[in-house]
């Protein structure tokens, strides 16, 4: 029997449209997993550039969408680690670097960051081993033995901590941040003019670093030369308006001048930037003590009290205000 010539140019029609479909089908779910990892690395990307703005909120959202394209994602982890570092959650961040050294167990700058949190808290032995790890890895890596030093120093074994930054300086000649942690080194040994001579060249590497003109400050105040202490931690104010203990230690350098009326004004100005600081008006009370300015410097000590626990500071406090007539 002759087939319908309509039916069969349906028929091959039909079968011409699926094909033509499940070829396209096809192709779509290979461009969907190409583009896949791609999408991951613009959510990445994104997260880094909120990131850079100090969104973490933002780019903590978009590391996430980057891990659950990409689960494997290590970068990912790193950044969000970060960020969550930067909004204080250092519990998280820790996480998010484990995570990422399992993913990739040659990751150093993971573990120079991990090791950060572990000095931060006071775990140097867990710091130093992440930063031993990152050498390891990347034996010219100059953070990490800066890192490490700081970890050391941090510990009292200010030998180890010199010979970490002084590898950091062979290493990277410009290192500003070396030269100044050294200098903290030096400092702490009683080594001024040494401490005072790399916090020199930290400045002269980077005029605007503020930390290192505040601890220049230290070792003139160190050496008994309050004027170029004055100098040094003023310039370390105008380039960092809300550093409250420069104005601390310039308040203190003008004591050892005699100038009360400079102290108590730098004092003031640390306690309106850090007003629970019980220190600040403990000195401000004695400078007032000495001015003469008697209901002041009752005032100031009985803030001692109210916000210090420290038994040895209490105790100042309280025999200051014996000798005001205050108790």
């Amino acid at each position: 029997m002759p087939q319908d010539k309509t039916l069969r140019g349906n028929l091959t029609c039909l079968m011409s449209i699926a094909i033509a479909l499940a070829i396209a089908l096809v192709v779509a779910v290979t461009l969907y997993l190409q583009l896949k990892p791609s999408s991951a690395e613009a959510s990445h990307s994104r997260g880094l550039a909120c990131a850079n703005q100090g969104d973490y909120d933002c780019a903590i959202t978009n590391y996430n969408q980057a891990i659950q394209i990409k689960p494997d994602y290590a970068d990912a982890y790193f950044n969000h680690g970060v960020a969550h570092y930067h909004k204080g959650n250092l519990d998280r961040a820790v996480t998010d670097f484990d995570k990422a050294i399992q993913i990739q167990p040659d990751y150093a700058e993971v573990y120079i960051n991990r090791g950060d949190i572990y000095s931060s808290i006071g775990d140097y032995d867990r710091a130093m081993a992440d930063f031993d790890k990152a050498i390891q890895l990347e034996p010219d890596y100059a953070m990490a033995y800066n890192n490490r030093g700081i970890a050391y120093r941090n510990k009292g074994n200010y030998d180890r901590a010199v010979a970490d930054f002084d590898q950091a300086i062979q290493l990277k000649s410009d290192y500003a941040e070396a030269y100044n942690n050294r200098g903290t080194v030096y400092n702490h040994k009683g080594e001024l003019d040494r401490a005072i001579a790399d916090y020199d060249r930290a400045i002269q590497l980077q005029p605007d670093y503020a930390t290192a003109y505040y601890n220049r400050g230290g070792g003139y105040i160190g050496k008994g030369e309050p004027d170029r202490a004055i100098a040094d931690y003023s310039q370390a104010i105008q380039l960092r308006p809300d550093y409250a203990t420069a104005y601390y230690n310039r308040g203190i350098a003008y004591a050892q001048k005699g100038d009360l009326d400079h102290t108590i004004a730098d004092f003031s100005q640390a306690i309106q930037l850090e007003p629970d600081d019980a220190e600040a008006y403990h000195v401000r009370g004695l400078a007032y003590k000495r001015k003469g300015e008697k209901d002041k410097a009752i005032a100031d000590f009985n803030k001692v009290l109210d916000l210090s626990n420290d038994p040895d500071m209490r105790q100042q406090a309280e025999a200051q205000l014996r000798e005001l007539g205050a108790r």
